[in-house]
């Protein structure tokens, strides 16, 4: 099933011991095109805090009730080492959040979640040595992480001009890959949002704020109309596949 990231915004997040949170934004690394983190505001009983939890430990999004099950206890979360959600995230800074939780290394392997396509809790086969040559360096900092509150308001420049700017962001609720953004043509087309695939992107200029696509203006302006309060079908994902002449993730 495919979630809009502001639909998750309205969702509470619970542990299992019943404390709540609620998500403010999500990071994304801009390789596999994979939500890494949630940041989580913890409200009263960690005020003025925000934690990073993986889709690893998400055991349900019930969409009915609009909530977000962790398999975490509140107090593994409120040990959880301190983010500044203001500076970039180091890969250092990841390894110190993956040992917390005990969840597995996602850049260990050569699927998107490591050794598979889909965020799992730890298992024992997944621990990787001390000694192993896998094991990254503690003095590794190179990371792929971006916010998606960062991202959001890029402009949109296809190869012939801008385009519209990111709005929104879909994912896919089982892998956590980032299928699309939603684009707003407002200034081009008045009240239109569209989808384009992260497969499109060809660049993001992160110091212009611009996320380049391998797509033209007019294929963009005559695309089908995203509706937020819409599911998105597999129909209309052909639909939109089939206009832009792009073959689907899912033939992949």
């Amino acid at each position: 099933m495919l979630v809009s990231e502001s639909e998750v915004y309205r969702y509470s997040l619970d542990t299992s011991d019943g404390k709540k949170g609620s998500v403010k934004q999500f990071y994304f690394d801009d390789e596999h095109w994979a939500i890494r983190y949630l940041v989580v505001d913890t409200h009263k009983w960690l005020p003025g805090r925000k934690v990073l939890l993986s889709p690893i430990s998400i055991e349900r999004l019930n969409h009915v009730k609009e909530t977000i099950s962790v398999s975490l206890t509140s107090e593994e979360v409120k040990n959880s080492p301190d983010t500044d959600t203001e500076q970039p995230i180091s890969r250092k800074h990841e390894m110190e959040i993956n040992r917390h939780f005990s969840w597995p290394y996602y850049w260990v392997g050569t699927g998107a979640w490591g050794g598979g396509m889909y965020p799992r809790p730890f298992m024992a086969e997944d621990m990787v040595e001390e000694e192993s040559p896998l094991q990254p360096s503690d003095n590794e900092e190179e990371s792929h992480l971006r916010s998606t509150k960062e991202v959001s308001g890029y402009h949109i420049q296809a190869i012939d001009g801008e385009i519209g700017h990111v709005e929104d962001f879909i994912f896919d609720e089982e892998t956590w890959k980032l299928r699309y953004f939603v684009v707003d043509t407002k200034n081009w087309l008045p009240g239109k949002q569209v989808l384009v695939s992260t497969h499109w992107i060809s660049d993001i200029h992160w110091q212009d704020r611009t996320v380049h696509v391998d797509i033209p203006q007019e294929a963009i302006r005559n695309s089908p109309e995203f509706r937020l309060n819409e599911p998105i079908s597999r129909r209309f994902e052909e639909n939109l596949h089939l206009h832009y002449g792009k073959r689907g993730y899912w033939e992949f």
